[in-house]
């Protein structure tokens, strides 16, 4: 009777190390040379294969940005854009980095200008982009005119993008909300697509892009019932003018960083990561400031040996991470988990892609172990393996 018992007891005992080795068998057949790394929340090694290389983590990049967001801006921040007007009425718009001024936002700013300036025409407007040095670039985004990849801004309208469709000789606007400019058929007929899509800004010409802004600024200005009779230009703000209006952005960060996180828009991480910089160090923004607060955040975690950046959105291969610094990254972000996209079981995840590189990382919902921290990385056109990969830890673990 006393072995009986004995041996129920090492049953049970052994019951979870018998589950965990069957699904490291199937993650060693499934991604033999990949790298999975799944950790509890005690700091656990639950499945550690192939973690001892640092690895390129892509678009999973944005949770550490995400993260250092939180950190140093807070989840209630908005971010704002300036008006000044002088005494001829020409109106100068101050760009303070708002990685969501898109057409809805435009529609609900006009009326509000209107309402401190008054509806007599504008003389012009001239946009001033000095909270972004002209010199600025982000790695990784010098060679690609993804539209996801758009130059950042001080002032730009939806993502520094414009979405149109050709219907013959003539080029329409491809969104109801977001009327038709000069500038943007011009820009739509020399580079766009035969049919519908969306084009990035010029990243060789910067004041392409703060000029289309200005422009559909004041087609919306008109839309709310006032006018601009001038042109629109760029240039500075003159000194001893005083804000006539601040546009503070209506959706707070965290709404701005969960739609990052779904969307995985590479222009508005790096808007965000850019902000994280100028908030600690002062305007104008730059990617040193940036990466200089980053690494200072990341060393009190002791995490500076662990993830290095080079830019905040994950587009460049230089990014480098252990799965050990993320897992513990994640580990501080458990928190704001939601803001990730969910699985039907219930995990949260952020995927990276960028060429031969797949990532998946995140919280994995297991029957044993609840939410655990996850990171894999993959080699080549692995996309669905990863999701593969995630699906064996919930149903194993």
């Amino acid at each position: 009777m006393r072995s009986r018992f004995v041996a129920l007891v090492l049953a049970v005992f052994l019951l979870p190390f018998a589950a965990h080795a069957g699904v490291e068998e199937e993650i060693a057949a499934l991604a033999p040379s990949g790298l999975v790394l799944v950790v509890d929340e005690e700091g656990n090694d639950l499945v550690a294969r192939n973690v001892d290389e640092p690895f390129v983590p892509a678009s999973v990049t944005k949770i550490v940005t995400a993260w250092l967001a939180m950190e140093v801006l807070g989840g209630d921040y908005r971010f704002e854009t300036r008006f000044f007007i002088d005494t001829d009425r020409m109106l100068y718009v101050r760009g303070g980095g708002d990685p969501f001024l898109v057409s809805e936002e435009l529609a609900l700013l006009a009326p509000e200008l209107l309402a401190a300036t008054g509806s007599k025409p504008f003389a012009g407007v001239i946009v001033d982009s000095s909270y972004y040095p002209a010199s600025l670039r982000i790695p990784g985004i010098e060679d690609t005119d993804e539209a996801y990849d758009a130059l950042n801004s001080a002032f730009a309208v939806n993502f520094n993008t414009i979405h149109a469709v050709r219907r013959g000789k003539t080029v329409v606007s491809g969104e109801k909300q977001t009327p038709i400019t000069p500038l943007a058929i011009a820009q739509f007929r020399a580079r766009g697509p035969k049919g519908r899509g969306r084009i990035s800004l010029a990243q060789e010409d910067p004041s392409v892009g703060l000029r289309y802004a200005g422009e559909l600024l004041a087609a919306f200005i008109e839309k709310a019932g006032g006018k601009v009779d001038g042109e629109i230009a760029t240039g500075r703000v003159p000194e001893g003018l005083e804000p006539v209006h601040v546009h503070r952005q209506s959706r707070p960060l965290s709404e701005i960083l969960t739609q990052l996180l779904l969307g995985s828009n590479n222009y508005v991480a790096n808007q965000v990561f850019l902000e994280i910089g100028a908030q600690r160090l002062g305007g104008p923004v730059s990617l040193e400031k940036s990466l200089q607060v980053a690494n200072a955040l990341l060393g009190e975690q002791g995490l500076g040996a662990d993830i290095h950046l080079v830019e905040g959105s994950g587009i460049s291969p230089k990014n480098r991470f252990t799965a050990r610094g993320l897992a513990t990254l994640l580990d501080r972000f458990a928190s704001h988990a939601a803001l990730l996209r969910k699985t039907k079981g219930g995990s949260y995840y952020k995927t990276g892609t960028i060429d031969g590189v797949r990532t998946l990382a995140g919280y994995a919902n297991t029957t044993e172990h609840g939410l655990v921290r996850f990171v894999i990385a993959l080699s080549g056109d692995t996309g669905k393996l990863r999701f593969r990969l995630l699906s064996a830890i919930e149903q194993g673990l």
